[in-house]
């Protein structure tokens, strides 16, 4: 899944000369946390609404409200943005975008082409909408969560099982981490399964697998096994 296909293309941006007045205004009328600041054509920045908040505007307010406004006029937005700012490739892919953005704990970055063009903007609200359409999708049924051991065809065994119930599999999902040596956990969600069937599908899977839990999303029931 490539940042391309994910971002945001109709990016709102600001001058690096206009003033914080005009920041605020534009990010409440767009509900948007981050501008991109542009100057002469280029990327030199972004300002946030932290940055505005932390803006000595807000640190040395006037007793008289007009006087704030016009300080806020002042300022321009150049003496209050985040220079250099992280960004994101559009050919990198949606892991490599949220990588980024956790690891340097930042809630979005501006997407630029080969040119250094702007060309979208990606957040962590673009990041678990992928999650989500890989987890869950439209479609309403189960997950089952596996501890498996790390070896050729472990997953194929739990996929047959699965298929001899008629069920479909939506997703899997497998991860490295918080698991003994030589095991993976596997997620597996699991859809047009018959509802009378999920108990002799599931006591079927704990006699051959380990199962840590099962949800069933129909319910809104579910059976921790491994605490």
């Amino acid at each position: 899944m490539l940042v391309k296909n994910w971002m945001s293309t109709n990016v709102i941006c600001i001058g690096a000369d206009d003033n914080v007045q005009k920041a605020t205004k534009l990010q409440k009328e767009n509900n948007i946390g981050m501008l991109p600041v542009i100057d002469k054509g280029r990327l030199v920045g972004v300002v946030t609404n932290r940055d505005i908040r932390s803006a000595s505007v807000s640190d040395a307010i006037p007793l008289d409200i007009s006087e704030a406004i016009y300080l806020a006029t002042k300022i321009k937005v150049r003496k209050i943005m985040t220079p250099y700012p992280f960004t994101v490739s559009s050919e990198q892919t949606m892991e490599e975008a949220a990588d980024m953005l956790l690891k340097n704990a930042i809630s979005g970055a501006p997407v630029v082409d080969d040119k250094g063009d702007i060309v979208g903007v990606i957040t962590r609200s673009d990041a678990l909408r992928v999650l989500m359409s890989v987890v869950s999708g439209d479609k309403v049924g189960y997950q089952f969560a596996f501890s498996l051991s790390d070896r050729p065809g472990a997953t194929s065994e739990i996929i047959k099982v699965v298929h001899n119930y008629n069920a479909r599999i939506a997703s899997i999902l497998s991860s490295y981490q918080r698991v003994a040596r030589g095991f993976r956990n596997v997620y597996m969600r699991v859809y047009d399964l018959e509802p009378d069937k999920l108990p002799q599908l599931l006591n079927e899977l704990r006699g051959k697998f380990t199962v840590d839990y099962v949800v069933d999303f129909i319910t809104n029931k579910r059976e921790i096994y491994q605490k």
